[in-house]
């Protein structure tokens, strides 16, 4: 094959779940975060496997037939990635039974069915009785025609039932483990000892009053799980409704092909082969054996409640500028305010809503939502406005992965409250994160509302990093209505059009950031100073990849950090400036999105919902929008200087993805979330 440009995507992402596994093995961070982050890894892998892997064995499978951006071999991926799995996977269980050790040492402990004194065995009995038995239906599998279709979000015990003297044939069964019910359950405490028992092992421990109805006396069981093809098809028929098609798709979701089947290594053989064969699993089917525990992305809501050291994560606070306020409102139509989450509060932004829902002169509310939290405060607003008389809008993104089920529950309940509710666009996905508030005083309108990086989800704005800018900005204000009037009217492209700064993709947002990277080569080849710094989740478009090793090569000076995947290859001989990329990985996930262009002297700032990606710049509705207030220009500047400067949790992406860490060399440890919230915390307005 022949010298790739860049570095496959997928292997890339893998190389972002090794940090993440860096994390987890990190002895300096706190257990339970530990414990998080191995949790996080396996939640990654999961949807690795259901999108990345499942999308390669399309292409593999359906070839030029099928309508998307092929891969280069797509086999000789597939096979490097079961090689990083599988070593990641050794070094998962490495760290696992490394964390348990220290559980132990804390005197926590994680029991099996076998380990119950008779005390906890009558515990476990009771909470069978009073909970668990009345969630499971047990499946004799061999007596059904059609194999059930096994849920990739649940483990199941497979169970081999049996009786000592023969008389009663040999059985096969299943067990799903229910999801409703918690998967961890605190045991009794002795002697300031802790005990943890899960679900599945107190299903295990109560096989006998399951099954020995039918006869049996001799029960093993073990855990399988199987992950399926989550990709949704949508297709172009005008004449079904996107909502009827997500819920076709959702219900085709379920059946999807498997593209990997685990199972306990301790499995009866005969149970195995059996379990595979019912499934129409191959070798090529990623059939993988493993250790005791599946589903661990359970193990990212391990009980606190267990541990005596407690996370001294710190609180968020109010931005100085609207804490003790009477009005947010009128504190955003007299400056622009920049919220950094998670250390700024997401109060402040419901407060934003809130406000809105019952000021007098406030008309109207128009924004878009793509992830919401179950129990979320934005809709809580929005309904509650739509009761005080105002007009409200809601573009609602339906096809946010993994939480169209939800967005179809919102879109009913917003709808029944009278808000106006639009779902998006046919064959594109709305992720800007925009909102535009109309307020009528003495029959003149005035406009405000805010620009997002990330998601108006108050749970997760507690662990995401992003930027939310509050904003009445006259020239951002038009150009955020430009975008609303083509949401609710798509026909009318030239709204869009008219954007004159904002940055919006698919239709120009491309254009115009390579027209800021050329000139930034222009002044570079002219020997002016060029410079452009980046932070992004993901960088993986090649167009744009190739116009910054032009940049490099030109003599730019180029810095990013980058979160997850970076396929760049950041290191030539070719470069006359040598590029600087980090990734941090650390208790918070780093979300934000935000691009600076020395441009001559006259820096221009950028925050985004978008990253440099293929599917945000040309199939997305995305949003760049420029920062003008030279305050936040400046914080912005100094938290993205923080962020250059880490060197406890950046680790340095270089081409060859050794997750090397950032060497402090001597110089003063810089934890730059930890800084980041000192200095927002001190800063002075």
């Amino acid at each position: 094959m022949h010298k790739r440009k860049t570095i496959v995507r997928d292997i890339s992402w893998l190389a972002f779940n090794g940090r993440v596994l860096q994390e987890a093995g990190d002895q300096t961070v706190l257990l339970r975060e530990r414990i998080r982050f191995l949790g996080i890894l396996s939640n990654n892998l999961d949807e690795f496997f259901r999108v990345r892997v499942a999308t390669l064995k399309r292409m593999i499978e359906y070839g030029n037939k099928m309508n998307f951006h092929l891969e280069e071999s797509p086999e000789q991926i597939l096979d490097e990635i079961t090689f990083k799995v599988t070593n990641q996977q050794n070094q998962f269980n490495r760290t696992w039974n490394i964390i348990t050790e220290e559980l132990n040492k804390q005197k926590i402990f994680i029991l099996t069915d076998n380990q119950l004194n008779k005390q906890q065995q009558e515990y476990v009995l009771n909470y069978f009785d009073e909970y668990v038995r009345i969630n499971i239906v047990p499946l004799m599998i061999e007596n059904l025609q059609a194999f059930p279709t096994l849920s990739d979000k649940s483990i199941y015990l497979a169970c081999k039932l049996s009786k000592k003297d023969g008389t009663v044939p040999q059985r096969y069964a299943l067990v799903s483990v229910p999801r409703r019910l918690a998967r961890f359950v605190i045991l009794p405490p002795k002697e300031n000892n802790q005990y943890i028992i899960l679900l599945e092992d107190i299903i295990r421990y109560c096989l006998p009053q399951i099954f020995s109805f039918f006869g049996y006396d001799t029960f093993s069981s073990d855990i399988i799980k199987v992950t399926r093809d989550a990709e949704i098809d949508i297709d172009n028929d005008i004449s079904t409704s996107l909502i009827q098609k997500i819920e076709k798709g959702l219900k085709n979701r379920k059946k999807g092909k498997p593209v990997r089947f685990i199972f306990d290594k301790e499995i009866d053989t005969g149970l195995l082969n059996y379990l595979t064969k019912r499934l129409g699993l191959s070798g090529k089917d990623n059939i993988q054996a493993g250790e005791r525990i599946h589903n661990f992305k359970d193990f990212m809501n391990f009980p606190a409640s267990v541990f005596q050291k407690k996370n001294p994560r710190k609180k968020p606070f109010i931005h100085p500028l609207l804490r003790n306020v009477n009005s947010v409102m009128e504190v955003i139509l007299q400056r622009d305010i920049l919220l950094n989450f998670p250390y700024h509060s997401f109060d402040s932004l419901i407060d934003v809503l809130r406000e809105a829902a019952i000021a007098p002169n406030v008309v109207s509310i128009k924004i878009t939502c793509y992830r919401l939290a179950a129990e979320s405060n934005i809709i809580n607003a929005l309904t509650n406005a739509v009761r005080n008389g105002k007009s409200v809008t809601v573009i609602l993104e339906l096809r946010a992965r993994f939480d169209e089920e939800a967005n179809i529950e919102w879109k009913e309940r917003l709808e029944d409250a009278g808000v106006k509710v639009f779902v998006g666009l046919p064959n594109m996905k709305v992720h800007a994160k925009i909102c535009l508030i109309k307020k009528r005083t003495n029959k003149h309108t005035v406009e405000y509302g805010f620009i997002s990086t990330g998601n108006l989800n108050g749970k997760t704005s507690f662990v995401y990093g992003d930027h939310c800018l509050l904003t009445s900005n006259k020239q951002i204000m038009a150009d955020i209505k430009r975008v609303f009037n083509y949401l609710e009217n798509p026909k009318n492209i030239q709204a869009l059009k008219r954007c004159k700064h904002l940055l919006v993709s698919p239709l120009h947002m491309r254009k115009q950031i390579i027209s800021l990277v050329n000139k930034e080569i222009r002044n570079a080849k002219a020997k002016k100073t060029a410079s452009i710094i980046l932070k992004l989740n993901s960088l993986s478009d090649e167009e744009m990849i190739l116009k910054l090793y032009e940049a490099a090569r030109a003599g730019v000076k180029i810095k990013m950090v980058i979160r997850g995947i970076c396929c760049m290859l950041t290191e030539s001989k070719k470069f006359k400036e040598k590029v600087k990329a980090i990734s941090i990985v650390d208790e918070y996930l780093e979300h934000a999105r935000v691009m600076i262009f020395h441009n001559g002297g006259k820096e221009k700032y950028f925050i985004s919902s978008a990253d440099w990606m293929v599917r945000n710049l040309d199939h997305r509705i995305e949003v760049a929008s420029p920062v003008y207030d030279k305050m936040i220009q400046q914080e912005l500047k100094d938290i993205l200087h923080i962020q250059l400067h880490d060197n406890v949790k950046a680790r340095i992406l270089d081409n060859e993805l050794s997750n090397k860490y950032v060497d402090p060399d001597g110089a003063k440890k810089i934890r730059s979330q930890i800084e980041t919230y000192n200095y927002l915390l001190k800063k002075k307005y």
